[in-house]
């Protein structure tokens, strides 16, 4: 009789978190998968969805992150908006060619801004030294945010850098994600705090194992000096994205950033100020010295800023690369390290494909997860059918997320081709509009492309059965990765 009333407990909560799921979940695929969890995965499986399923979106956590003060969202908005303006007016072939594009995120209130000097960076040996260089000429401020920031050589070349501009006066403030940067919570941050510079973590993680809070990651990776210097891109703060192998074990790591000189910083700014605001709970005032106000011109490349997470009204980043994808005349060429697109993202591609379009996509040969490396090769077949070329990197890992499309645009940033990234996550993208950057980014592209194998869609199609089981399977589970 005892175990009898405990189970009639358990079938009736079991029935009530599967009602919460069916009216809280928006995704037909989401519903799905965490149904089969909480069912197949006795008490095990509520946890899970309690911990990383739940619409916590929906109820609005995140509203305080947001820069609610009136005044603050419209001094900004007019600097910005400015900025916009003058880029419409100069009439840029790479705009023109993507006005759709533009105006979409303009929608999101991220600035179209010209006269910017873009340079790519490719791996870390190339983005670190120019680090460095900027953080070490910072005169006014310096604002650093991190998903990933390790406790090795680079992490404390860093750390000693901040803490040296913050005794010459610099105002330095950085954000590190509690859980991506989790080894440097009792090690670097204190150092850095007792060094003059401010470090609060983004929404602090009291209990790993099961925190809602670590489905929610900041996976934004942000410089910021004096106003007019920015940095955006793959890249995190850690020894493993620097090719200098200590041993022959190490890893080579291919991965893309870019440092931005010139008003496209402003928006970078923005995001950095709302997630100040939110991480450490104060009220930034701001100040002109915030934005550039350098009269010369840096470049001639455009830029906007794609940014979207869980505090977003739509979901920005995947809307802007459904658009980049569907606005292409001749060529896309993807690099992804985490290639689960979901139905939206897929039928784009397919399309694309099937209107002529060239699509190319790299992808690791080998990826850091066996699930997600499945449940992304299940994908494969579909748009190879469609006439899509995939391409297995093999030299070490590719953690890039680009895009070159028609050789007149180029995405670079944080943003994988995954659920996590287009809903859970807090992402940024920088969207280039500038044929020069476009080029260099797709020469890295095709040397890439050396070091890769491509997939043969007859061979692909004949793999037996037992082999696309595990695929199959974790395919089901892809809106939960």
């Amino acid at each position: 009789m005892h175990w009898y009333i405990l189970g009639s407990i358990y079938v009736i909560i079991v029935i009530l978190v599967c009602l919460r799921i069916l009216y809280d979940t928006v995704s037909t695929g989401k519903t799905f998968a965490y149904l089969l969890v909480a069912i197949l995965f006795p008490g095990f499986g509520i946890i899970i969805y309690f911990a990383v399923g739940a619409n916590y979106r929906k109820n609005k956590i995140y509203s305080k992150k947001i820069a609610t003060d009136s005044k603050l969202l419209k001094e900004i908005r007019e600097k910005i908006v400015l900025e916009s303006e003058k880029s419409w007016n100069s009439g840029e072939a790479e705009v023109r060619s993507h006005k759709k594009l533009a105006r979409l995120l303009l929608n999101d209130n991220s600035p179209l801004s010209g006269n910017n000097e873009v340079k790519l960076l490719l791996n870390g040996e190339n983005k670190f030294p120019e680090v460095i260089a900027a953080l070490k000429d910072a005169k006014h401020h310096i604002h650093i945010e991190y998903y990933i920031f390790e406790n090795d050589n680079i992490g404390n070349q860093i750390k000693d850098i901040l803490i040296q501009k913050a005794g010459e006066g610099v105002k330095v403030r950085f954000i590190y994600d509690d859980f991506g940067s989790r080894s440097i919570r009792h090690t670097l941050v204190p150092e850095l705090i007792a060094g003059g510079v401010e470090a609060f973590p983004f929404y602090k993680i009291f209990f790993v194992a099961f925190s809602n809070r670590t489905n929610y990651r900041n996976h934004r990776k942000i410089i910021v000096v004096d106003g007019c210097a920015g940095f955006v891109g793959g890249i995190n703060v850690s020894d493993r994205y620097i090719n200098q192998p200590i041993n022959k074990k190490q890893v080579f790591w291919r991965d893309t950033h870019v440092q931005i000189n010139g008003p496209g910083v402003f928006y970078l700014q923005y995001l950095f100020i709302a997630d100040w605001n939110f991480s450490a709970g104060q009220h930034l005032k701001i100040i002109p010295e915030f934005f550039c106000s350098e009269k010369s011109p840096k470049g001639n490349a455009v830029v906007q800023i794609a940014a979207s997470g869980p505090d977003s009204e739509t979901p920005t980043i995947m809307l802007s690369l459904m658009e980049v994808i569907g606005m292409a005349q001749t060529e896309i060429l993807i690099t992804s390290p985490y290639f689960i697109p979901g139905e939206t993202i897929l039928n784009a591609l397919n399309m694309a494909t099937l209107s002529g379009v060239r699509v190319k996509l790299l992808v690791p040969k080998k990826s850091d997860s066996f699930i997600v490396n499945a449940a992304a090769r299940s994908y494969y077949g579909s748009i190879m059918d469609c006439g899509a070329e995939i391409y297995l990197y093999k030299k070490g890992f590719v953690h890039a997320k680009t895009i070159v499309a028609d050789d007149k645009l180029a995405v670079v940033g944080t943003a994988n081709m995954d659920h996590r990234s287009f809903e859970l996550n807090f992402e940024v993208n920088s969207v280039i509009y500038d044929d020069k950057i476009a080029a260099q980014l797709k020469a890295a592209f095709l040397d890439d492309l050396k070091d890769a194998v491509k997939i043969d869609p007859k061979a692909w199609r004949k793999r037996t059965l037992f082999k696309q089981l595990p695929e199959k399977l974790c395919r089901l589970f892809a809106p939960l990765l």
